[in-house]
């Protein structure tokens, strides 16, 4: 797994120490990391949601300078499956 990846998965398991739903982060170019009932990992599954972003897009909205929301909005974010799941997602990295 790459650098940003590995700083990823300690960030987010900093603010989401479990969910309900399974979603998937896939940074373009670097990896991918799950977020489920078990926490955070690195890894590439099976998910109820997928959202796909650059890492400069995914570092913003992991230090609060971008919206999630906002990059859905401006198609810095994009979203592959339950929008419900999403919206959650985004509840906790608020």
């Amino acid at each position: 797994m790459s650098d940003v990846v590995n700083a990823a998965v300690r960030k987010l398991g900093e603010k989401i120490d479990s969910f309900d739903s399974t979603a998937k982060f896939v940074i373009e170019d670097e990896g991918a990391i799950m977020i489920n009932e078990n926490g955070v990992h690195a890894g590439d599954e099976e998910s109820e949601v997928t959202l796909t972003a650059s890492r400069d897009t995914f570092e913003g909205i992991l230090n609060g300078d971008i919206n999630p929301a906002t990059a859905f909005m401006t198609g810095k974010l994009k979203v592959d499956g339950s929008m419900g799941v999403a919206m959650q997602l985004g509840q906790k990295l608020s």
